[in-house]
């Protein structure tokens, strides 16, 4: 093949390719939104703002000790349907911004042709073609096409940082539903602990009440209690189910067998001491807040498009290649051919189409704003949140834990007491329902202070690495 009628096609090509370099966008200058929250969180809260390694830069490997919860973590980031799905949707918009971003460049096609009529003398004439051709190829000169590649970057950018959020958002879910099954089965053990000190009170109040020496009344209120334990461990046997079900789902699988053994909230340790930061910081560690921005930048794009259709739009329509009414002469000397098809497109009347399409991604622009801020004030408050509740929590359940040693300890005396007939059975009965009450709060109080951490370590941008949702993404390919 003669490569001359190639030339023309590549200097077509390059050409177009640095008028498209020297067009402007007419999207508006884009500036981020002030943030609406305060400067600093509340000082009564704050407490560490700077000192250690920030929980975005912390690894979820590094902040969880308890081997069960780490095992479990790991399988959700290979299972979990939602964290598929946000990985499969970051893909999708991905392949969606390179078929945007490849009408910035022209498309060269190889074309081959037969072109046979009749001629006067009742023959046909053949008219052979092969050459390259590019089809309305838009120059971009008010940048049309390039905003509207922008907006596709800006989505797909932001379905990636959705993607990390969903990622932080299961590592947390899965850390606080391991904890609540730990404390389900805790509360297990101390309700069946409960009832069968109870069911041997009611063992000695009906021998007391069978050699006369309690009254029916005390005989009842024994039962009573037993009947009220048992109860409360058929709730707490429900609630067990119920949570690991949960923990189920979030996990993808059914629980392995040989995972590690469940450890009591007490030995469950974690990186406390967190540094708070600024709130600032969230504007750059929470994926969340980052995706709100992309959106942001992508409506703002659009704006830029949406300008641009008010001016002309020239598109470009060529070929070039070699001609010859026989097959033999299509690559001989002097058969070359192009063609060279420029329009011009001009808005006249549209019924107000265009200003319509303007307004409309301009208001998008608008809640796109509103959506970000939003954002950043959830962003804000959820930290602000965990502060308290790291602020309190702590002191509660050291508080509570002495409030159980008391009852325990009165327990223990109203029971030798009314062993030894100086107290009457409703003393006991109360020490009873009390110590019990107490005890449940106290692992409940403990179990908000573990899953509190784990919410201050997912609300400061904590629980995302690319090493997971790598490895995610090659089991979803699989």
């Amino acid at each position: 093949m003669n490569p001359d009628f190639l030339r023309p096609a590549t200097l077509a090509a390059a050409a177009l390719a640095a008028l498209l370099a020297g067009c402007s966008t007419m999207a508006p200058t884009y500036e981020r939104p002030a943030a609406p929250v305060a400067a600093s969180y509340p000082a009564s809260v704050a407490g560490n703002t700077q000192a250690g390694t920030p929980a975005a830069d912390l690894e979820w490997q590094r902040f969880f000790s308890d081997a069960r919860t780490k095992r479990l973590i790991e399988l959700a980031l290979q299972n979990n349907r939602d964290l598929r799905v946000a990985v499969l949707n970051m893909d999708r918009t991905r392949a969606l911004y390179q078929v945007q971003r490849a009408d910035r460049l022209p498309s060269v096609n190889g074309v081959a042709s037969l072109t046979r009529q009749p001629n006067t003398q009742g023959d046909q004439t053949s008219l052979y073609q092969v050459g390259l051709s590019v089809t309305s190829y838009e120059l971009d000169l008010f940048g049309r096409v390039r905003s509207l590649s922008d907006a596709a970057l800006a989505t797909y950018l932001a379905t990636e940082e959705g993607r990390k959020a969903t990622q932080i958002t299961l590592v947390g879910s899965v850390a606080r539903a391991a904890l609540a099954v730990q404390a389900d089965e805790e509360l297990l053990k101390l309700t069946q602990q409960t009832l069968a000190t109870r069911e041997e009170s009611l063992k000695l109040s009906q021998l007391r009440f069978d050699n006369g020496v309690a009254s029916e009344l005390d005989l009842q209120q024994a039962r009573s209690l037993v009947a009220s334990a048992r109860a409360t461990l058929a709730q707490q046997q429900r609630q067990r189910e119920l949570d690991e079900n949960a923990l189920v789902l979030l996990v993808g699988q059914p629980l392995p067998a040989d995972l590690p053994p469940v450890l009591p909230l007490a030995e469950t340790v974690m990186m406390a001491d967190l540094p708070a930061g600024l709130p600032s910081d969230l504007l750059n560690r929470r994926p969340d807040v980052r995706q709100a921005e992309q959106t942001l930048l992508s409506a703002n794009a659009n704006i830029g498009a949406a300008r641009a259709a008010f001016y002309p739009r020239i598109t470009l329509t060529g070929s070039a290649g070699t001609a010859s009414s026989e097959l033999s002469g299509l690559f001989k000397s002097g058969s070359g051919a192009w063609t060279f098809i420029p329009q011009i497109s001009l808005p006249i009347f549209d019924a107000g189409r265009n200003r319509a399409n303007l307004d409309a991604t301009t208001v998008a622009r608008d809640i796109a704003v509103a959506q970000y801020e939003k954002a950043v004030q959830t962003a804000f408050r959820e930290v602000a949140d965990a502060l308290a509740g790291r602020a309190t929590l702590g002191e509660q359940v050291r508080q509570q834990q002495a409030q159980t040693e008391a009852e325990s300890a009165r327990f223990r005396l109203s029971d030798l007491r009314y062993r030894n007939g100086v107290a009457s059975y409703l003393d006991l009965l109360d020490a009873q329902r009390s110590l019990f009450t107490v005890q449940q709060a106290t692992v409940q109080t403990r179990l908000a202070e573990l899953q509190n951490q784990v919410s201050l370590y997912q609300a400061l941008g904590g629980g995302w690495t690319d090493t997971t949702v790598a490895q995610q993404g090659s089991s979803t390919a699989r």
